[in-house]
Formats: C-alpha cells, sequence, structure tokens
C-alpha cells in the first residue's frame, strides 16, 4: 500500500491519500481523542501524543500535530497506523455509525429559503472542492437575515490555519456578497 501525503495551507496539518475511500459520504471532524473514540482509526492515530487533531474526508485524511512537534519525527509513525489499519481491513467505525455531522437544521422561508438555496449551492460547487484539495472542509451552519451574516464551520486543516481568516473573507465572502447582495459578512463557527 502506497500512501501519498500533500503538505496544507496549515503547517500543522498535513493531508494523508490512501488510494481508497475513506468516507463515503460527508466528512468528519474529530477535534480531540473523545471525539474521535468511535472510530478505531482515529482512535489509533490520537494514541500518538503528538497528534492533536484528526478529519476524515472521502479520499483523504488530515492529521493536526501539536506545535512543539516535527513533522520527520511523527509523519512515519502516523502512515504507519493508517496503512496497518486499511492492511488489517478494520472498519472505519465502530458499528459503522460514522454518518457526517454536518449542515445547520434550520427551516428557513420565503425569500430567506432562497438566498440559502443559492448560499449552500454556491459553498457546494466552488468552495468546498477548493477546500478539500487543502485537507479540509467548509460548512453552511446558517445564515442571519437580518444582519445578513453567513455561519460556516471551518474542519479539517483549515480549522486553525493561520490563513483561514484570508480564505473567510477574501475568498467566500467576497465571492458570497458578488453574487447574493444580501450577504454582508461571512463568520466562522466552532
Amino acid at each position: 500500500m502506497f500512501i501519498q501525503t500533500e503538505a496544507t495551507p496549515n503547517p500543522a496539518t498535513l493531508k494523508f491519500l490512501p488510494g481508497r475511500e475513506v468516507m463515503a459520504e460527508g466528512t468528519l471532524d474529530f477535534p480531540d481523542a473523545a471525539a474521535g473514540a468511535r472510530s478505531p482509526l482515529a482512535t489509533a492515530l490520537f494514541s500518538m501524543p503528538e497528534v492533536s487533531r484528526v478529519f476524515f474526508g472521502p479520499d483523504f485524511l488530515s492529521v493536526t500535530k501539536k506545535d512543539d512537534v516535527d513533522w520527520k519525527h511523527v509523519k512515519p509513525a502516523i502512515l504507519g497506523v493508517i496503512m496497518e489499519h486499511y492492511s488489517r481491513g478494520l472498519p472505519l467505525f465502530e458499528n459503522e455509525g460514522g454518518n457526517a455531522n454536518d449542515g445547520d437544521d434550520k427551516v428557513y422561508e420565503g425569500e430567506e429559503a432562497e438566498i440559502v438555496e443559492q448560499i449552500k449551492e454556491l459553498i457546494e460547487t466552488r468552495v468546498r472542492p477548493a477546500v478539500a484539495n487543502d485537507g479540509g472542509d467548509i460548512i453552511f451552519k446558517g445564515f442571519d437575515g437580518g444582519s445578513g451574516t453567513v455561519f460556516l464551520q471551518l474542519r479539517g486543516a483549515c480549522a486553525g490555519c493561520p490563513s483561514s481568516s484570508i480564505t473567510l473573507r477574501n475568498g467566500i465572502e467576497n465571492m458570497l456578497k458578488h453574487y447574493i447582495p444580501e450577504v454582508n459578512a461571512v463568520e466562522s463557527v466552532g
């Protein structure tokens, strides 16, 4: 098995491509070991004290290291954990209950519903593919029609990335404002 690695804009995060599907649908972000407890792969990665965050994408996983660790010391061990997981044919989740925890459950009505659909479509078609290339994901979490604020959650390599605020302001916010005049701002939510 050959696992490729790619750098991400977040220097603390590497993207690992095992050459096979990771998540059949959606993405999952594990900000700590407790969140990753239902996944044998996340649990194995978090068993290394140097690992601080794990993210599963469609065909990749991103691993974030602690700041005081150099990649040359932790990368070989991470590659070994990933290789062992796939070589042994282990499931990604215990009881195969690994549904993505995406989105916002609020029901929008009227003109606001149309605006939200436009926002979601732009995020899905223009933003998420680019963010996935960098080892992360972005999820629509809500829209406040009164203030024109879009709430988004950054995951994976994008969570805590030094350039994420620039990406939100200069990239996503400007694009949404251009296509949807009702949008005035974009904010990141945890």
